[in-house]
């Protein structure tokens, strides 16, 4: 599961933050691969925020992205029914929208900490 519990759609491709969808890194992705990726993405955030010239973080938001697509988190998705991707929408706005009618308060409280 996400970090700090996050709730987790019940097909396993997204987890509610802050009020929004977030897709899930792709479970295919073997774990070497995985790590591999998320590496990346760590040293391509760290260098973000080390950046002294507008180059050099556009370069580091590149690597961000790069990874993220690697992981399966941005770019095309990594299931196959033909469902589209709904990163960043509110749940109750969502075809997650009955799901999430269905949490429990404390469940939707980690979602949506407003």
């Amino acid at each position: 599961m996400p970090p700090k519990d996050y709730p987790e759609t019940p097909d396993g491709r997204y987890f509610v933050s802050k009020g929004r969808l977030w897709r899930k890194t792709d479970p295919r992705l073997d774990d070497s691969e995985r790590r591999a990726a998320v590496k990346a993405l760590m040293q391509a955030r760290r260098d973000v925020g080390r950046a002294e010239t507008e180059a050099q973080e556009r370069d580091a938001r590149d690597r961000v992205d790069a990874a993220k697509k690697r992981l399966g988190e941005r770019g095309p998705v990594w299931w196959d029914d033909g469902a589209p991707d709904e990163t960043r929408k509110a749940p109750w706005n969502s075809s997650y929208a009955e799901w999430w009618d269905g949490l429990d308060d404390d469940a939707r409280a980690r979602g949506n900490p407003d």
